[in-house]
């Protein structure tokens, strides 16, 4: 209930109204000056007490009681048939012969003001793998490149020229371990096939190195990944190659996530002079991710830990895929 910035008495307030008149016997005049109201609001919360008690305290609807040019309940149920069509509201509106700003004010009330209300949205699926290895998300995302401090940090002036401007893009590409969390990232020219078939590459080699023996990889469906040349680098260390379905980046979520984590605490947490420092600082910053940041997922253990962990409990042997 949104109370009036100045209204002189809350559900609260009338209780204590009717606490004074009834049990203290006060008289509803001296009640309403206390209160800085008039005695006839005094008499018209009594009245409701006594009529329907401490719920009918509350604010009444502000509907009106008769809406004689109110739209038939046939009407209506047309309305959200023709809407469940995914028919437009100026199409609705159209079709019935109704006000545009009706149609919206139905469509609105019933929920249905935009078109995904009527696909209800598909439960997520949450998954993680017992061992470290069994499954690899890859994903990239375009950095812009830099050549010293622009005007995010600066603020733009007017009349400055954008000496920033066409200096094109990098890549920044991430592997993450779907049962540890264990992190590698690389910044690198592009995002094509020969880029991403290398940063494989020296992916495994990190993780075996880590002794995380990788047995399937994930990434979504961009060209790169759908080359000859990765599926080469796949079959070459023996992977499965897992492609999400399409316009579905949440099944390989972990990579898209770790992009957001690496761009907000690392690619874009600082200034950078240019684009070598930044691409310096990631080792830095994944180290740190690896060994000592808490992880949530991980109930607040860093990576690193996962994995010590699961070679303790000698689970670090790979199965059969």
């Amino acid at each position: 209930m949104n109370i009036h910035k100045n209204a002189r008495t809350t559900p609260h307030g009338r209780l204590l109204m009717i606490r004074r008149v009834l049990d203290e016997k006060q008289p509803a005049r001296h009640v309403a000056a206390e209160l800085g109201i008039s005695e006839r609001t005094v008499r018209k919360w009594l009245a409701r007490w006594r009529a329907g008690g401490e719920p009918a305290l509350n604010d009444r609807s502000s509907a009106p009681a008769r809406s004689p040019r109110r739209l038939p309940l046939e009407v209506t149920a047309e309305i959200e048939r023709l809407r469940r069509q995914r028919l437009t509201g100026p199409q609705i509106a159209r079709r019935l012969g109704l006000p545009l700003s009706t149609v919206g004010g139905i469509l609105r009330r019933l929920g249905l003001g935009r078109l995904a209300a009527l696909e209800p949205r598909p439960p997520v699926v949450r998954y993680q793998r017992e061992r470290p290895g069994e499954l690899l998300h890859i994903d990239s995302k375009k950095l812009g490149r830099i050549a010293g401090i622009g005007h995010r940090i600066t603020g733009r002036r007017s009349g400055m020229i954008n000496r920033h401007r066409g200096l094109g893009w990098e890549a920044l590409h991430v592997a993450v371990d779907d049962a540890s969390r264990l992190s590698y990232s690389e910044i690198l020219p592009d995002e094509r096939k020969a880029s991403a078939t290398a940063f494989l590459d020296r992916a495994l080699g990190w993780f075996a190195r880590h002794g995380v023996a990788v047995e399937r990889v994930m990434t979504d469906n961009g060209s790169a990944y759908r080359s000859h040349a990765f599926r080469h680098a796949c079959a070459a260390a023996g992977l499965r190659h897992l492609r999400i379905k399409p316009y579905t980046p949440r099944t390989n979520g972990k990579a898209e996530r770790l992009i957001q984590t690496v761009m907000r605490e690392c690619a874009y947490a600082r200034p950078f002079v240019c684009s070598q420092d930044r691409a310096a600082a990631l080792p830095r910053w994944l180290h740190l991710y690896n060994v000592h940041r808490p992880h949530a997922a991980l109930a607040g253990r860093p990576p690193i830990t996962r994995l010590a962990m699961n070679n303790l409990l000698g689970n670090d042997r790979p199965s059969g895929s």
